[in-house]
């Protein structure tokens, strides 16, 4: 099946690779760090709709489909493996579709994402004139966890190529409990194969491997902790920068090789409970505001965490 019919002009969705990097529990964006023998399991549900994207940095509404939807059920699990290191493994569930029948010709999809695999290190945690500094740093591991067509956009689960991150991380927290957390990420990408021998990218390309560009990625964070701790509140801004990449051209639909770039920012919340140890809750809610070759998409999520120590047998919180 090829996407290549006047009907995708005008729908497009970014994808990212790990959709664990867009939820929020311990996660390897953050600063939170867990202690030898700690296993956090995570069950998030994300959903996330557009009626409108960028072809190239131009605004347009979606023709003919209205909006495209994307749901996704993401189990993750996380486990301090050495005293300043934490593991992170999560596959998610993806399914994709749109509200508009189109005849039949064109079908949502749905299965099983990529496998990611990341390992955080704490390098540094100092007391400081106030309050304590945090150094980070994290590499993460990403590959296709089905055989899935990462040349279907918007519906494709995503693109279709390996993916390896390296993000460094610095968070400052104030004896009041506010804190600001700042991160930079620098993502190497490998090929999506397509179902066709020739595409066209800044020219002719008669191959079926479609080079995915490598991207930059930044995050700031204000946050506050409230009720002895149990109560995690962030605003949030995050973006990415292709590093190369062509446009989606007019007519035509998108595909992996297309330079993502977007600005977003969201709100996020989790809640522990202290009477039901090691259980925990979380929301949140992202809306991209500016972008190229990208949907204006806004997405929602719920989550439940369970935290406990093997080693010691007992819930944590």
């Amino acid at each position: 099946m090829k996407p290549s019919h006047p009907f995708f002009r005008g729908i497009f969705l970014f994808l990212p690779l790990f959709t664990v990097y867009d939820t929020y529990a311990q996660t390897p964006n953050d600063a939170v760090m867990m202690p030898l023998g700690d296993i956090c399991i995570l069950l998030n549900y994300d959903f996330g709709s557009f009626d409108e994207y960028w072809e190239g940095s131009k605004l347009r509404e979606n023709a003919t489909i209205a909006e495209v939807q994307r749901k996704t059920i993401l189990p993750m699990v996380a486990v301090g493996i050495f005293k300043n290191a934490n593991l992170y493994v999560g596959v998610p569930h993806v399914s994709t579709r749109s509200t508009e029948p189109n005849g039949g010709k064109f079908a949502g999809v749905e299965g099983f994402q990529d496998l990611g695999i990341s390992l955080k290190y704490q390098a540094l945690r100092k007391k400081m004139p106030g309050g304590e500094l945090f150094l980070l740093s994290s590499v993460g591991f990403s590959t296709p966890a089905s055989n899935y067509l990462a040349d279907y956009m918007p519906y494709s689960l995503g693109f279709g190529a390996p993916e390896l991150s390296v993000r460094g991380i610095m968070e400052h927290k104030w004896n009041n409990n506010m804190y600001f957390r700042t991160s930079i990420a620098h993502l190497w990408r490998g090929y999506a194969e397509a179902e066709r021998d020739y595409y066209y990218s800044d020219g002719s390309r008669y191959s079926k491997y479609m080079d995915v560009p490598d991207a930059w990625s930044f995050e700031g964070v204000i946050g506050f902790r409230a009720l002895g701790n149990s109560l995690r509140l962030e605003l949030i801004y995050a973006a990415q920068r292709s590093s190369s990449g062509d446009n989606i051209r007019a007519y035509n639909a998108p595909q992996p090789t297309n330079r993502v770039d977007f600005d977003r920012w969201g709100l996020f919340a989790q809640y522990y409970f202290k009477d039901i140890k090691g259980l925990g809750v979380l929301a949140y809610h992202n809306r991209v505001f500016d972008g190229m070759n990208t949907g204006k998409i806004n997405n929602t999520g719920f989550g439940v965490t369970y935290q406990f120590n093997f080693k010691k047998n007992e819930h944590v919180q």
